[in-house]
This record gives structure tokens, C-alpha cells and sequence, in this order.
């Protein structure tokens, strides 16, 4: 036995054992999504009334775990950078907390001390013979979390893939380990409708040979992945990897050879699919796993020439401003990595960034497209930014527009039934 294994023997207890490194008052992080460590966190929510004023921060939990009681707030509490399933209805009945963030400057604010960062729980791969674990799934915020952090616990576990990167812990860094063998969440790819694909359609024409290319959770995103098969030379620079772009890689249209930066290289900093692409992922030198502040900085991002975003919202008004993360006041996910990306498209040399969304909802009763947004809603994406808009009846191109500009060109991509309104108000507005 040498003197990592030593080390690791001497750290590995039952996950009951190893949640008592947080201490009354912490706030312990935990990664994004299926980086969650499930027997540390089933562990901690059993335990849940030993515990006084204790916080879990993270982004998109995938389970819905004891502790996210509000009849224990006192003991543990859930705070939100992204709300999920899960978390939403606390959101929305007021007793989960959010914090507002742009994904990319997470890992800033925790160096910085304005996120309380005491301990990290993540799920992590086995040891290598160098004595390193790699936080594969979800590197994001869980990376600097860990320099800020007085204790590190990790869940070990032989389903999680060991990625290339900036992703890996050392066991000297590890305050205490548990091991599991459970098989990692498998997410399905969404459901795609007639709606989604002619959204699709639209953004897959603009997407040229040799881009480079972000692209959000969703059927819209996946209905444009499953319309690139005849590209060539695609690259990858996002948040997420998916099993849409395994489907891209399978079908030989993912290259990266075009790409300034990283060049034949995927870079993501959260995996979120099937056991396929996590099987994808281990020791894969074409995929890199990266902090959130390198894959989602818009300098870094934007370096790559022909960067095309492609994200989408629930709402937006005529002046061109994005409500992507609420219903009014009412929390639906986060800030997330939307703005990051548009502003990185942006100011990448050919590069688009895309907000899609279908016109209506609420099946047809209701317009995506807004005069003013409804009251409370929060601005994720704003009017400075935004430049191409997509509904299934068309496109937009909103930078460097007028306001008039802007409005007519919206509202000749809305539902044809509210096109008569839309431009009644816009007239009100004095904007027609």
C-alpha cells in the first residue's frame, strides 16, 4: 500500500460519518446536477435535526432529497444558484433562497468571500495511482469552492467517468471520503414537436461549416442538434455536454479542427445524459471537463472565431429583453449561463448568438412575445445583448436596431392570431 491508498484508508468511513466534517452554520456547496454525491446528501438529510442554521448551495439538484423540508429549515436549508424541479416549488412558496449570479463569476465570487463556502460535497471518480479524483461530472464552481473550503468531502464511486481537465482533487486536499456504487442519474433527451423543429430549422441554416457551438438544455437546442448532421467540422465550447452532441461527435460532424482555442477539443463544464456519454467522457483526451469561469468567460469563449450560441427563454418584450429565468416574480430556474454565452457569440469574430422560444404557450392562449414584460420578471438576457430571435415563424435580428426596428421585426415572428394586438399596443407605445 503506498502512501495515497494509506492516506485514502484513512479517510473512508460511512457517508453518516463522513457528513460530521460540517459544523452548526456552515454552508456546504455541492456541484451541479448529477455531481450531486446522493449518499452524502441522503446521509445528510437523515441527519438532518443534528444540524443548527446549515445551508446547501447549488445549481439544478436532480433529486429531491429529506433536507429540502420546510418544516427543517432551522436544522438545513436549501439556497438556489438554479432551481430544478426540486427546488421550485420552495422557490415559489418562499422558504428556498436564490442567489443571483451570472454562472461564469461563481467561482470569483467564492475566492472573493461574497458566497459562503465552507464545505463541498461531490460525487467523484475513483483514485488514480497519483492519488487524484476527478470531479468529472461538474467541475463548475466546485473547483474554486474547493480553495475556499474548510473541509472537502467526497463520494466515491466507480459509475463516474475520470476526465481530462481542470477537474481533479488530490487526496490530500479530502477532509473525509464515502464509497458508493449506485449507477449516476441518467437524463433522457427532451421531447421534440413540430414547434421545435421548425425552430430548429431556422438556426440550423445559419450555422455555417467550422463553428463553434454552445448549446443549452431543451428540446429547441436538441431539434437544431438533430438538423447539423450535414455540417462538417463543427467545435464544442459550452456548458453542458449532452447526448446531442455525442450525436454530433457519432456522426463524425465534430471535429474541432476549426476551432482558435482548444483546438479538437470539447470543453464543457457540466454532463448532464446518458451512461453512454458518461462511458464517453472517462479518460477521453477530445473532451476536457473546466471550471465554469473558463468555459463560460466571454473573453475566453469568444476567442473561438464563428462562436454560435443557441439558448432559450420564456418571454420577450418588444424592446428585446429576456425573461429566461422567471414567471413574473415567480423563480422558475437561474440566471445560469445564457448571458455569458450571448455576450461571448457576440464579440467572437462571426460568431451568433440565438434566444429561441416557441410564440405562444399555454396552448396558444398566450404570447411569448410581449409588449412590456410581465411585472417582476426577471431580466436575464438584456436588450444590449440580445441579437437574433427565433420562433417557429421565423427569425429576428435585433442588434443595431432601432426600437421601432425591433418591434416590427418581433412582432412578424409572433403567433399570426396576436399579431393584430401586438402591434395595437405597440402603436399605444408610440413604438409603431
Amino acid at each position: 500500500m503506498n502512501a495515497f491508498h494509506s492516506q485514502y484508508a484513512s479517510k473512508c468511513r460511512s457517508a453518516s460519518d463522513a457528513i460530521r466534517a460540517v459544523r452548526n452554520g456552515d454552508t456546504i456547496v455541492v456541484p451541479t446536477a448529477v455531481g450531486e454525491p446522493p449518499a452524502l446528501l441522503t446521509a445528510l438529510s437523515e441527519a438532518r435535526r443534528d444540524f443548527q442554521g446549515v445551508q446547501v448551495s447549488q445549481i439544478l439538484p436532480v433529486r429531491k432529497y429529506g433536507y429540502i423540508d420546510p418544516d427543517t429549515l432551522e436544522h438545513v436549508r436549501h439556497t438556489a444558484y438554479f432551481f430544478s424541479g426540486a427546488t421550485r416549488p420552495g422557490g415559489h412558496e418562499g422558504w428556498i433562497d436564490y442567489r443571483p449570479a451570472y454562472f461564469s463569476e461563481i467561482p470569483q465570487m467564492m475566492r472573493r468571500g461574497h458566497m459562503p463556502t465552507d464545505v463541498v460535497f461531490s460525487i467523484a471518480s475513483p483514485m488514480d495511482e497519483h492519488g487524484y479524483f476527478s470531479l468529472s461530472l461538474a467541475p463548475d464552481y466546485t473547483m474554486a469552492a474547493i480553495e475556499k473550503a474548510r473541509a472537502v468531502v467526497l463520494e466515491v464511486n466507480p459509475n463516474v467517468p475520470f476526465a481530462n481537465g481542470n477537474c481533479l482533487v488530490h487526496i490530500s486536499q479530502v477532509t473525509a471520503l464515502c464509497e458508493s456504487s449506485d449507477a449516476i442519474t441518467e437524463v433522457g433527451l427532451p421531447a421534440i414537436g413540430p414547434v421545435q423543429k421548425a425552430i430548429g430549422g431556422y438556426v440550423a441554416e445559419m450555422i455555417p461549416d467550422g463553428a463553434t457551438l454552445q448549446i443549452g438544455y431543451g428540446g429547441i437546442p436538441d431539434a437544431v442538434v438533430m438538423q447539423l448532421v450535414d455540417k462538417q467540422d463543427l467545435g464544442i465550447h459550452t456548458e453542458m455536454v449532452g447526448d446531442g452532441i455525442l450525436s454530433l461527435v457519432e456522426a463524425g460532424v465534430v471535429t474541432g479542427q476549426r476551432k482558435n482555442c482548444h483546438r479538437g477539443k470539447i470543453m464543457a463544464t457540466f454532463a448532464l445524459g446518458s451512461k453512454k456519454l458518461y462511458d464517453y467522457i472517462h479518460r477521453n483526451p477530445a473532451v476536457e471537463m473546466h471550471p465554469v469561469d473558463t468555459t463560460n468567460d466571454p473573453f475566453l469563449a469568444g476567442a473561438n472565431d464563428k462562436l454560435h450560441a443557441i439558448n432559450a427563454t420564456m418571454q420577450i418584450d418588444f424592446i428585446g429583453q429576456c425573461g429566461s429565468e422567471s414567471l413574473g416574480h415567480r423563480p422558475y430556474s437561474g440566471t445560469g449561463g445564457q448571458a455569458d454565452f450571448v455576450r461571448a457569440a457576440n464579440r467572437s469574430e462571426g460568431g451568433k448568438a440565438f434566444i429561441v422560444l416557441p410564440s405562444t404557450a399555454k396552448n396558444d392562449t398566450i404570447s411569448r412575445i410581449v409588449p412590456t414584460l410581465t411585472p417582476g420578471t426577471h431580466v436575464t438576457t438584456g436588450k444590449n445583448d440580445v441579437d437574433y430571435v427565433v420562433t417557429e415563424y421565423g427569425v429576428a435580428q435585433l442588434r443595431g436596431k432601432t426600437a421601432k426596428q425591433r418591434c416590427e421585426a418581433l412582432i412578424a415572428i409572433a403567433h399570426p392570431d396576436f399579431r393584430g394586438e401586438l402591434r395595437a399596443e405597440a402603436v399605444k407605445l408610440k413604438l409603431l
